[in-house]
């Protein structure tokens, strides 16, 4: 037990451990001084002038009561009851006071998942610009990673309801999870998931029943995040439909009926998980549970991937903010640490280890801010930016997951033995780390819906166009650089002509290659265009170092590998 220092006597002070860095209580957006000058790329002045107070007070909060709450719900996980004390079967989930606070802040407080969907949000007259909105899931997943997928949920599920249910039922449930009154508002989430089929949505066996003008689900799903929110989209196949992917349909779901009673479906057990501890995760068994058939019967997947298009981005946006929380506490321990008589910092190899953490942190801010961009220019324009909103969601998510892992890994140990220690952050970042690349498809299934997108999409087209004109932007602006932007313009064009030559199912080994160098290619042309904007120099050293250790090579792999299929 350490002495209170007002205590420590000449002895005791001498014995001391010494003090290890502990940056608790730091604002994480005033720590980011980039995340204003790319935000100012996006949004107007207007828009910047009015949300930098929120960014400042969310921030501040994150650094230091969302952290404590976030630790207190990781460690005091949610449990099940499924009967009263009276013998009645009914299924509740306690969640711990701090996950509800938690809650408070993300659904009401901030209006997140309601950001995107009415006015008022943070006192703006209409819906919220779309990177303000991800701006506010950036800073609250560095301190709170498992709630931010019941807060993405509910936002994804509301856009799919407002596209494609009708009228009725968006009256019916539109206030309720648009609302900001804690006591009132629904929360979302989306049951796709059975045992036997994973990924393979075509395999879906849940029934869908019509009877008397009513339909009713029956079957399992195997891991339900968020299994008591109030409403859910479920995947199901109706009785009579055909076979595979054309049977599969949407329906919602929900957790009470209009007669106040629950509906027909029990919660069976919850998920003992590596990481998002903090949220429930369940399995769930229907029993004739009464549901919405949503749009048309056989297009449930094609509607689905509303919701699964917008939890991409968010894994990819909140993949950056986690690698962001583990690059700051890894410059905070190095600033602040000694060894060998020296700053960590100040030591070639932490040096180089810092370079390499902050170079995939930031692009994975950098191509999720383009990814945004993409979505919002979807829903304003569509044309191509659908078609370019279609490739960009599963570059990002397919990459910057995969980093996530690395790089919370890495800075960990930057920390040493503490960061292995869970009274530190780190040790939580590298198990949450790992969720982003098993949610909404693992890492192989998102590599082949890369090369899905481009044979069935004409999604390469929309890529290439876009990147063009980010480095034509760079071209003109940037007249000193324009030995990289000629590498650079090289490599989108190889991206083009390789990702031609990927056409049939012998190639589909090359995907994931593909992917990786098609999302790099973006990033370092992103980097250029951001530094071809006032005040950004430094994001030039990014574009350099993305060419020189993850294109360079990946595009002469790439190419040796497309020459040895083609021999044989």
């Amino acid at each position: 037990m350490r002495v209170r220092p007002e205590t420590q006597t000449e002895t005791t002070q001498s014995t001391q451990l010494p003090d290890i860095p502990d940056g608790r209580g730091r604002n994480l957006y005033r720590l980011d001084p980039d995340l204003p000058k790319l935000l100012s790329l996006y949004l107007s002045p207007e828009a910047m002038a009015h949300f930098t107070p929120h960014f400042d007070r969310l921030g501040q909060v994150a650094g230091e009561r969302l952290d404590d709450l976030a630790f207190l719900a990781d460690q005091h996980t949610p449990t099940l009851s499924t009967r009263t004390r009276q013998g009645l079967d009914r299924d509740e989930i306690y969640k711990h006071p701090a996950y509800v606070e938690l809650e408070r802040w993300a659904f009401s407080e901030f209006g997140m998942a309601a950001a995107s969907h009415r006015a008022g949000v943070l006192g703006w007259p209409e819906a919220l610009p779309t990177h303000a909105k991800y701006t506010l899931f950036y800073l609250f997943t560095q301190t709170e990673f498992g709630l931010t997928c019941p807060v993405n949920m509910t936002d994804s599920l509301t856009r799919t309801l407002r596209k494609y249910a009708t009228p009725e039922l968006i009256d019916k449930y539109l206030p309720a999870l648009t609302s900001l009154d804690f006591d009132v508002l629904f929360q979302g989430a989306m049951f796709m998931t059975e045992q036997a089929m994973g990924s393979d949505i075509a395999g879906t066996e849940t029934r869908a029943v019509e009877e008397d003008g009513q339909w009713k689900l029956y079957g399992d799903k195997w891991f339900c995040s968020n299994p008591d929110a109030d409403l859910a989209m479920v995947l199901a196949r109706p009785d009579g439909a055909p076979a595979g992917m054309a049977g599969v349909s949407l329906f919602l779901l929900p957790r009470i009926k209009d007669d106040g009673h629950p509906n027909h479906y029990r919660i069976l057990r919850l998920k003992e998980k590596l990481g998002t501890r903090s949220m429930p995760s369940g399995e769930i068994r229907f029993e004739g549970a009464h549901a919405y058939l949503i749009g048309e019967i056989g297009r449930g997947f094609q509607q689905m991937a509303e919701m699964v298009n917008s939890s991409r981005l968010s894994n990819g946006i909140r993949s950056a903010a986690l690698m962001r929380r583990a690059y700051t506490e890894a410059c905070y321990v190095a600033d602040n640490r000694h060894a060998f008589g020296q700053r960590l910092k100040d030591l070639p190899l932490m040096r180089r280890q810092l370079d390499k953490l902050e170079l995939a942190t930031e692009q994975a801010r950098s191509f999720g801010f383009q990814t945004a961009q993409a979505l919002q220019d979807a829903d304003q324009v569509g044309g191509d930016a659908k078609k370019l909103v279609r490739i960009l969601t599963p570059l990002i998510k397919f990459r910057a997951c995969r980093d996530a892992r690395k790089v919370a890994g890495d800075a960990m140990e930057v920390r040493g033995g503490c960061g292995y220690i869970e009274e530190w952050i780190e040790a939580r970042l590298v198990r949450e780390s790992h969720l982003g690349s098993v949610w909404e498809g693992t890492s192989n299934i998102v590599a082949l819906d890369v090369l899905r997108a481009i044979r069935r999409n004409d999604a390469l087209s929309a890529y290439i166009a876009h990147f063009d004109a980010l480095l034509a932007h760079a071209e003109t602006a940037l007249p000193d650089q324009q030995d990289i932007l000629k590498k650079l313009r090289h490599s989108l064009e190889q991206v083009e002509i390789m990702a031609t030559q990927i056409t049939d199912a012998d190639d589909q080994i090359l995907a994931r290659e593909l992917a990786s160098l098609m999302y790099y290619v973006g990033c370092a042309i992103t980097f250029a265009w951001e530094a071809s904007h006032s005040g950004m120099a430094h994001r030039m050293t990014l574009c350099l170092r993305t060419y020189r250790h993850s294109i360079r090579h990946r595009e002469m792999d790439l190419q040796d590998a497309l020459e040895d299929t083609a021999n044989h």
